[in-house]
């Protein structure tokens, strides 16, 4: 990568990364929770991203030609810093700790399955945006590794 592209890219990427770390402290800050309850901002913020992740990848790898900076600013800043697995896993450790090991795995499961589902909602329902409105271009190859 040219040095003059790397800098626009970590541009970017901090910058999403700022904006997307300032939603989900402002989502934890509206909806707390007691110490060893279930965690509801930490669950909000980790299935929206995901389906805003599933939702992203069609557009970069189903459409003509996205902006280079999409994925670095959405996919890796934004979404980065606005998803949290440290987290999700610091919550069921907590609510452990605090005598609720029910509510610590049902968090735990939970968080995966409904994030996992958000994933497969955000491909389907983009995917069938793009064609219904006729916005699909060319398909691109699939690129290989994670965002």
């Amino acid at each position: 990568m040219a040095a003059t592209h790397r800098a626009d890219v970590l541009l970017a990427i901090a910058a999403g990364g700022a904006l997307g770390s300032l939603a989900r402290y402002g989502l934890g800050v509206a909806l707390p929770h007691p110490p060893g309850g279930f965690a509801v901002s930490t669950l909000l913020v980790n299935v929206a991203g995901c389906l805003l992740i599933g939702m992203l990848m069609v557009v970069i790898t189903q459409t003509a030609q996205p902006h280079r900076l999409l994925r670095p600013f959405v996919g890796v800043g934004l979404l980065g810093g606005f998803t949290t697995f440290s987290t999700y896993v610091l919550d069921a450790i907590e609510s452990v700790r605090h005598g609720r090991p029910g509510i610590a795995l049902l968090y735990a499961a939970g968080s995966v399955v409904c994030s996992l589902t958000a994933v497969a909602v955000g491909v389907l329902v983009t995917r069938r945006l793009l064609r219904r409105t006729g916005r699909r271009g060319s398909v691109r190859p699939k690129q290989a590794g994670g965002v």
